[in-house]
Order: structure tokens, then sequence, then C-alpha cells
């Protein structure tokens, strides 16, 4: 199933939000892209729905190892873009802000393209 710019966004979201605590919520989510609760959770049911997360009873949020690869694929794209930026010059804030719009629209060639020199840059 293919997957919208704002699903993959709550994936990454679910996937850092995983990194820092035992247990990820809707309320957790919501709290951290700033957005209110009717429209998490109507995320929420998309992504179940695509087989992207799974929400236990207690309503913990875990990822599929489908929702697992796509949310991994798009921070690295994320972490990889914001830091060629800063690199380059850009600001902190900017270089993350920008990184954040260019990770879904970029083609696979070009983000392995930017990877790679990335890092030759880092060595």
């Amino acid at each position: 199933m293919a997957i919208q710019e704002s699903g993959e966004m709550y994936l990454e979201t679910i996937l850092i939000l995983s990194q820092k605590m035992d247990n990820v919520h809707a309320i957790d989510v919501g709290k951290y892209m700033g957005y209110s609760k009717p429209s998490v959770s109507r995320a929420m049911g998309i992504l179940k729905e695509g087989g992207f997360i799974k929400v236990a009873d207690s309503g913990v949020i875990t990822l599929t190892d489908e929702g697992k690869k796509k949310a991994e694929s798009v921070y690295e794209r994320h972490n990889v873009i914001s830091e060629l930026l800063m690199m380059i010059g850009v600001s902190e804030e900017t270089a993350i802000e920008d990184a954040c719009k260019a990770e879904h629209y970029i083609s696979d060639e070009t983000f392995e393209a930017l990877k790679k020199f990335h890092t030759e840059k880092k060595k």
C-alpha cells in the first residue's frame, strides 16, 4: 500500500518516540507533532488499516515490520539530508525543516547519490 507524506511523518514520529520511551501512545504522537487528538486518531486508523502499525488494547502503538522499514527509510533520508545541508552552511533549524520537506519527494536515485556523497564527506 502506498503511503502519503503525512503517513510517513507519523511513522517517523512513532519510530523516534519508540527509541525514547518504552510505550508509545497516540497522545505521545500528538504532543510530539503538535496535532489534535482527532487528527492523530484518524491517522492511526489509516496506518493500522494499511498494515504499518499495530495498536494494542492498552493503546500502545508498535510499528509492523513494513511500518518500521518505511519509518527507518524516511528517518535515514531526514538525517542524511539535514546533515548535508548543515555541512554546506545551512543553520541547523533550517536544515532540519528543509530536510523534513525534501525527504518525502526526492527520488531513490537522488537520495542514494546524496547518501554516498555524505558518507564520503564524513570520512
